[in-house]
């Protein structure tokens, strides 16, 4: 079974012989989760935001089976048929374990590289080896179940209690879109699946040995790569940091305090800069053979 395109949002840049940023949301996310960020960076990039398989609005996997490998094989097939070519890939928590397997896999497609809490393999902090839990078997009808018992908006606190450093930093109208966006997917016969298929393909690609690793993966990325992450993250740990740096050939690390898994949504300013100061790089850096490492530390 062939899978489908994929939903996308495309904004254009103010500046029409911009590159292309493409952006891959973390596990149960969804498109929008790119807005902030994308409003900061339209003046310097064209920007396609992407539902990975099964989440927003594309359809689930063949088999309804998620995939990192699965993940990383749609988004390319995406890029293919669309035509780009050396586009800058973003990618938030599983989106970045995506967008890091399609560097090491397709280096041709990918310009420079930005993580942004990546679900590297590593022990994870109690939350979320409580989320490690939907990987089990029976797991889907046990987390529709819980579902049932928690309103729309009690479900909205819960999640940004999880992936927040400060949850009173949600706008009203981000919020009043994830509630809409809840409450259709609620609807979709597939959709109760697709959040313990998810976190299976993090504990299946964490067990990864040898050239399938992940780490394995990121010594062998050559584009420029921007780290981000958050000091209060409860499901990356951020004892990751400096080890995920070293493992990067051509890394750039920012760490912000204060801030939680999704930095782009909580902090979407300090993120932008550190990007165009990655762009800004990697465009002095294609006329000199020879990059060191820096790194950037986020206040």
């Amino acid at each position: 079974m062939q899978q489908q395109p994929l939903a996308a949002d495309y904004t254009p840049s103010t500046e029409p012989a911009a590159d292309t940023a493409v952006f891959l949301h973390g596990l149960g996310g969804w498109t929008h989760n790119w807005a902030a960020l994308i409003d900061r960076l339209r003046g310097s990039v064209h920007c396609l935001a992407l539902d990975l398989p099964g989440y927003g609005r594309s359809a689930p996997p063949p088999g309804g089976v998620v995939t990192v490998e699965g993940q990383a094989a749609a988004v390319a097939a995406h890029l293919d048929r669309a035509g780009h070519r050396r586009v800058h890939l973003v990618g938030n928590s599983l989106g970045g374990l995506t967008a890091l397997r399609l560097a090491a896999h397709r280096p041709e497609l990918v310009a420079t590289l930005t993580l942004l809490a990546p679900v590297l393999p590593a022990l994870p902090p109690p939350q979320a080896l409580r989320a490690a839990l939907l990987a089990l078997p029976g797991a889907p009808r046990l987390y529709a179940r819980l579902l049932a018992e928690r309103s729309p908006e009690r479900q909205l606190d819960d999640l940004y209690r999880l992936i927040y450093a400060d949850p009173t930093r949600v706008r009203p109208d981000q919020r009043a879109a994830e509630a809409r966006e809840r409450l259709r997917r609620s609807e979709l016969p597939h959709a109760g699946r697709m959040l313990p298929a998810g976190m299976r393909a993090v504990v299946r690609t964490s067990l990864h040995r040898g050239a399938a690793s992940p780490w394995q993966q990121a010594r062998r990325i050559t584009a420029p790569t921007l780290l981000v992450y958050g000091r209060e993250d409860r499901l990356v740990p951020f004892r990751l940091a400096p080890r995920a740096y070293a493992a990067f050939r051509d890394a750039r690390l920012l760490t912000l305090p204060d801030t939680g898994h999704v930095a782009m949504q909580e902090r979407p300013s300090p993120v932008a800069t550190a990007f165009r100061a990655l762009l800004s790089d990697a465009g002095r850096a294609a006329n000199r053979p020879d990059v060191s490492s820096e790194c950037l530390q986020g206040i």
